[in-house]
């Protein structure tokens, strides 16, 4: 016996009501989710009488993770106090540009490997942009992170103060 056409619409009305409902919780979850990786994702500055300040709050592991530019492009940066120089993996140098120069000795956590030295002509994390930045090309580094080292950090003021970090690029 077949249903009645009011009955099988009204079942296809359902069956649709849910798949709209289980896509629609999967959008905001895979959002929230994100949102919890990297929560600068757009990274906002504040402007003051000779300096220029980014905040940034910390992920969900506690790590300054933000978006931003290299020599325009934008990349995906990981706050690294504990690194020398920017470092850069070897595949996101290609599609950069960055030409391989020198090479140096890297001791890294999993141990001692070979990386290149390179120049960013700009780094850019919200308003504040650095010019002629040292970096390295690290042929070991998996992924696209960026870890945003000490010679980006040093020329940047940078307070910690209860999961946000406070940098400020001091024109004068």
């Amino acid at each position: 016996m077949s249903q009645p056409p009011g009955k099988r619409a009204g079942r296809i009305l359902l069956i649709l009501a849910w798949a709209a409902g289980l896509f629609l919780a999967t959008r905001f979850f895979g959002e929230w989710e994100q949102r919890q990786a990297n929560p600068n994702a757009v990274v906002t500055s504040q402007h003051g009488e000779g300096y220029i300040e980014v905040q940034l709050a910390g992920n969900g592991q506690g790590h300054f993770v933000a978006d931003g530019r290299i020599n325009g492009q934008t990349v995906h940066f990981l706050l690294d106090t504990g690194a020398t120089d920017v470092a850069i993996p070897e595949a996101l140098a290609g599609k950069l540009g960055l030409e391989r120069g020198a090479p140096v000795m890297l001791s890294t956590a999993n141990g001692r490997t070979q990386g290149y030295r390179t120049r960013l002509d700009q780094l850019q994390l919200g308003d504040i942009l650095l010019r002629n930045v040292r970096a390295l090309v690290v042929p070991g580094l998996d992924g696209e992170q960026v870890l945003l080292g000490m010679s980006a950090l040093k020329q940047l003021e940078f307070t910690q103060r209860g999961g946000t970090l406070l940098l400020r690029q001091n024109l004068k």
